[in-house]
């Protein structure tokens, strides 16, 4: 067995509108870890629905603020839980824009509808706060991020943390489908999802906590660990 890893997500609140749609479209409970009925589209067939929801599926109704990380040697999941802890605390739960349906690089997700500072602001303080506890990347998971093909920042951002996206390079969003190259079926797909988060378009997004996420091992689906509110009054 691999060694466990972990990643800080923003993860919204169990039982919310959002939660019960995300969990629903992939068909993965990640907090209680069940699987789920996934609804009836129009034009998609439920095998198509499942193969193209099935990397997100396995990842969790998420949004990643710091990637998927091994502990190095020295540290252990009680001491990160422990720093994970003072860290929320120290800061305030906030408001985000409203989450509405983007093309991203042809996958579809929810994503801020303005840029959000707060978030990204968030994101790169999970990124280094925590940085300490993280095993460097090996080779293997190196080159696999640069066969996506990086820019001369994200190669910089990739061999400082880790992984390509964050900092500057970080977008904040929460997949809901795989690459959808054929223009036909990524309308198909949008055509679908348009009403089914329409009304998330309604109302900002609440920040309030960051959820970590654990993977027993490498095929193992990541679930919920524990959640750290952020409690700075």
């Amino acid at each position: 067995m691999s060694d466990p890893r972990y990643a800080l997500y923003y993860c919204p609140p169990e039982g919310s509108d959002l939660y019960r749609f995300g969990c629903r479209w992939l068909g993965r409970d990640a907090v209680t870890g069940t699987a789920l009925e996934q609804p009836a589209v129009s034009q998609i067939s439920p095998e198509r629905l499942e193969e193209v929801t099935r990397t997100a599926r396995h990842y969790g109704f998420h949004g990643t603020l710091k990637p998927p990380f091994r502990l190095h040697r020295q540290a252990t999941e009680e001491q990160l839980t422990g720093s994970l802890t003072r860290f929320a605390a120290q800061l305030r739960p906030f408001t985000a824009p409203p989450l509405v349906l983007k093309n991203l690089s042809e996958f579809l997700a929810l994503q801020c509808a303005t840029p959000s500072p707060e978030i990204d602001t968030l994101a790169a303080a999970c990124v280094t706060a925590l940085d300490r506890f993280r095993a460097p990347a090996s080779e293997s998971e190196l080159a696999k991020r640069r066969a996506a093909g990086l820019t001369e920042r994200q190669e910089e951002m990739l061999v400082r943390w880790g992984y390509p996206y964050v900092m500057d390079c970080f977008r904040f969003h929460m997949t809901l489908t795989s690459r959808l190259p054929d223009e036909a079926e990524h309308a198909a797909f949008r055509k679908a999802l348009e009403p089914m988060v329409a009304r998330f378009a309604a109302e900002p997004l609440r920040i309030e906590a960051v959820a970590l996420f654990r993977q027993e091992s490498q095929d193992a689906p990541f679930v919920l660990a524990r959640s750290f509110p952020l409690s700075k009054i």
